[in-house]
């Protein structure tokens, strides 16, 4: 019993009690790291701007905390250390709670997420370990790589990433190897239509899917699954033996991203939306946009596939060129194209021209945007043998994607159009005007503006607020520095300052917006976007 006591009271002791309570603390820690990780798509150069961005104002905080530690560790403080790291344990675990519970997009617990959890979890169960049973002389240095993780966690992302770096390659690469196993055995029974642009793709989608359903049992590609192993993972899951047609989303952020992704599913037909400033941080130019979105052409050229291309696109227009395509639009030069079209709040109505067949089209979508995208669906529909009437039936059916211009009630009896999923210039621009035709309702719009758009972001933004002035009655932006550039671009228009509102949250926005919602009010809530973008 006394050699207990002695233990309990002991250097060694307090040592490894300040190590475990150092490692819980950086498990804790690592949460916010680890969700704006997961955020930017786990790439570590999409990571380290939000870092340098929201870790600059900490920085000399927490140089102090680590600067205090490391004066009571030499002057044998263990014991102030200790007492320390409990409560620095506690602020960390409720800190890490109110993270997930506040966040817009909390940390998902993925199967990678696990596996560096647990990675981190063995490591600091090893520093702990060794500080305790090896070199109690100079335990300090194992107890002060536990107190770095804990007070600077982002820098347990970049080492798990190196550690992890080959382990997840493996993973990646068994994963393709065999959806591509899955694919090939189905011996050129399996059409494959890949869709893709820089804006569009997921609305275009979902419209082609419900066409050629009407005579396929077709497969496609579900939410935002739209990067290589997104599109794996649907092929692994999803993919069935009766599957005739599978219709493949395909995202990009850089040059080659679309070749990868034909690379492994072999596309036959590719619908290509539009060409726009998307992405611009990663892309750098409307140039590599253009030649990344048609690597699908490229990859579809190669098996004397069709190509579909939206020819309202003026980028597109402008850097064609002799390339051989379908052009699709509200050009009656096309082959399928729109005319007589008529909006409203309640939906859309126009003529639908294919190769000479004419049909009136009904849908219930909204925006002038998803009448290119019904006549873009319907000419890959029509090549594929669908007949007009079973297109204007599919049409009449369709409802909005989820977040994407979907109409919904609301808080207060009041309407919401949901466009949350929309981040492009062109959509935002064309939700707005959507917003404008519900007069005389009290119109509202909540949005923290576009991202993503490298140098362009400022010029979209203000253009954003311009647009915005003039479709809605009150306007509340979130993002007290985010929203700059919109802010100066409603008020360049005279807008009333004391019907715009600036909210540092969605959470914020939204208590704003309760007071003056009522069944008469509507409100367009654009690009919810998610935690890693707030500022």
């Amino acid at each position: 019993m006394n050699e207990l006591i002695q233990f309990i009271f002991s250097m060694r002791f307090f040592y490894a009690l300040a190590a475990l309570l150092a490692g819980v603390a950086a498990m804790f820690s690592l949460t916010l790291q680890m969700q704006m990780f997961q955020q930017n798509s786990y790439f570590p150069k999409r990571y380290l701007p939000w870092l340098k961005e929201n870790e600059k104002r900490k920085i000399v905080f927490r140089a102090i905390v680590f600067l205090l530690y490391a004066v009571f560790i030499i002057n044998k403080g263990i014991t102030v250390i200790t007492v320390a790291l409990a409560v620095y344990m506690v602020f960390s675990i409720i800190k890490s709670a109110r993270v997930q519970k506040n966040s817009i997009i909390p940390l998902k617990f993925t199967a990678r997420v696990k596996r560096m959890y647990f990675v981190f979890g063995i490591l600091l169960a090893l520093l702990t370990l060794l500080q305790f049973f090896l070199l109690k002389d100079v335990s300090y240095l194992f107890l002060s790589v536990n107190v770095v993780f804990c007070v600077f966690p982002y820098l347990c992302v970049f080492l798990l990433c190196v550690l992890l770096y080959p382990v997840e390659k493996s993973i990646g690469k068994w994963y393709v190897k065999d959806a591509k196993k899955i694919l090939d055995s189905y011996n050129g029974r399996l059409k494959v239509i890949g869709v893709t642009g820089s804006f569009g793709k997921t609305g275009t989608k979902m419209i082609l899917t419900a066409m050629l359903k009407e005579k396929y049992n077709v497969l496609t590609t579900p939410k935002n699954f739209n990067t290589t192993m997104g599109v794996v993972r649907t092929v692994r899951e999803y993919l069935k033996p009766q599957t005739e047609i599978f219709v493949c989303e395909m995202g990009a952020k850089k040059t080659g991203d679309i070749k990868e992704l034909c690379d492994l599913v072999n596309p036959d037909t590719a619908l290509i939306t539009t060409v726009g400033p998307q992405h611009l941080d990663t892309f750098l130019s409307i140039d590599n946009v253009f030649s990344t979105k048609f690597e699908l052409y490229d990859s579809v050229k190669l098996r004397n596939g069709k190509a579909f291309v939206c020819g309202d696109s003026e980028e597109i227009k402008n850097r064609i060129g002799d390339k051989e395509v379908v052009l699709y639009g509200t050009n009656s030069s096309y082959d399928y194209y729109a005319d007589n079209i008529s909006f409203s709040a309640g939906g859309v109505t126009f003529d639908l021209h294919l190769l000479g067949e004419t049909v009136q089209i009904t849908t219930k979508l909204l925006g002038s945007h998803n009448v290119l995208n019904i006549v873009g669906s319907a000419a890959v529909a029509h090549s594929y043998g669908v007949s007009p009437e079973s297109i204007k039936f599919a049409v009449s059916r369709l409802t909005a994607p989820e977040h994407r211009l979907e109409i919904k009630r609301y808080a207060n009896g009041s309407t919401l159009i949901d466009d949350a999923y929309n981040s492009n210039p062109v959509g935002c621009l064309e939700a707005c005007r959507v917003l404008s035709r519900f007069s005389p309702m009290k119109r509202v719009l909540i949005t923290p503006g576009l991202v993503e758009l490298g140098d362009e972001e400022y010029k979209h933004n203000f253009k954003l607020g311009q647009v915005a002035s003039e479709c809605a009655d009150f306007i509340i932006l979130v993002g007290i520095e985010r929203s700059r550039p919109l802010k100066e671009g409603i008020m360049s228009k005279g807008y009333d300052e004391d019907k715009l509102f600036v909210a540092a949250s969605f959470k914020e926005a939204y208590e704003k917006y309760i007071t003056m919602a009522d069944s008469n009010t509507v409100v367009l809530i654009e690009n919810d976007l998610p935690d890693n973008y707030l500022k």
